[in-house]
């Protein structure tokens, strides 16, 4: 949009907090120049909200996509042995690249402009990925590993308990070069959670079981917690709405990220991820939509609406369906809408 101007009229859910008022957006160069707020809403508004960011994903499991989930999640993802890294070692390069571009496209279809990606295969796995992702209104934030991090955006390590002696050293070096350190944390157990916090990392993703001290240590430090609660139902790590303890979570004043995690055994679909935040585990529709979209601080960019932000938003239009009987915009976008109620995206990256 880079020299244009766009005028986009609705109700929108502006600013961190999504709050929702009748305005006319004006996107000018790609930034959102001015918002104005208008007196009336009319019953045929279009709803404007941020983009989705999804803050956790293995695009390169698109290739053994519902294999079936035989196994414990070691024998399915633990590297360096796991199902998914033995198939990823025998695939042709063309072949990974060609199964994360088209997750890229799915995702971006879904109105989702930006990811979190932990990308398995050193500098070529980032290399690839970054192939895959090009063109495509959506950007990747790229944790690389097995050197990968050395050109990627940061280092994501699978777990404390599995990254071995040079873990130190890989974490000097990302913080020298100014790059973010993620970790898998609490996924199948608490065990790892107190290493992980002991590196002050700047993203940890799950916490599905981390404990009560855990959780208030990690809320202390304000480390964003990405969790992915439909994949830790498919990988068995939970079966209850206790874990990952979301209102926990909550209630200590964590900041809480979606993400949807292995494309292996769950499309990235961050609709169908809030909706199944918010049917079992209770969160507040506006609180699952928030989680949706505030992991974008990532990429050093919030999608939120606000004047001065890139413009990074979805516009739907209720008129088209039964949406438009909704006395509430935030339950409706998340219990009800999907990708085929957006008429426009408009994403400056």
């Amino acid at each position: 949009m880079a020299g244009g101007e766009l005028l986009v009229e609705g109700r929108a859910l502006l600013g961190e907090d999504l709050e929702e008022a009748p305005v006319a957006v004006v996107v000018k160069d790609g930034i959102v120049h001015r918002i104005e707020h208008l007196s009336a809403i009319h019953a045929d508004m279009p709803w404007i909200c941020p983009a989705f960011f999804n803050a956790h994903t293995h695009l390169g499991d698109s290739l053994v996509m519902d294999l079936p989930l035989h196994g414990t999640l070691d024998e399915l993802v633990r590297p360096p042995d796991g199902l998914k890294h033995r198939v990823l070692r025998s695939a042709a390069r063309e072949d990974l690249v060609r199964g994360m571009r088209l997750t890229l496209l799915t995702m971006a279809a879904s109105g989702t402009a930006g990811c979190a990606d932990f990308r398995e295969g050193g500098v070529e796995g980032v290399l690839a990925l970054r192939e895959a992702a090009h063109g495509i209104p959506l950007r990747p934030v790229i944790f690389g590993r097995d050197g990968g991090e050395a050109i990627a955006d940061g280092l994501g390590v699978s777990s404390a308990r599995d990254a071995g002696r040079d873990l130190d050293g890989a974490i000097s070096a990302a913080r020298r070069s100014g790059r973010l350190v993620a970790f898998h944390a609490g996924e199948r157990d608490p065990g790892d959670v107190d290493d992980a916090l002991a590196y002050d990392p700047d993203l940890l993703i799950h916490c599905t079981h981390a404990t009560h001290p855990q959780l208030r240590r990690i809320a202390d430090q304000d480390i964003p917690i990405a969790i992915c609660p439909r994949a830790n139902w498919r990988f068995r790590v939970t079966t209850s709405r206790d874990h990952p303890p979301v209102d926990t979570m909550q209630a200590l004043g964590c900041r809480i990220l979606l993400g949807t995690d292995n494309a292996m055994c769950v499309q990235p679909d961050l609709w169908r991820e809030a909706h199944f935040l918010c049917t079992v585990y209770g969160t507040a529709p506006m609180d699952a939509l928030k989680a949706a979209t505030r992991g974008s601080l990532l990429c050093s960019g919030s999608y939120s609406i606000k004047e001065g932000n890139k413009a990074n938003f979805l516009v739907i239009d209720p008129g088209q369906s039964n949406l438009a009987l909704s006395r509430d915009i935030a339950g409706t976008l998340v219990n009800r809408a999907g990708p085929e109620n957006i008429v426009r995206k408009v994403i400056n990256l």
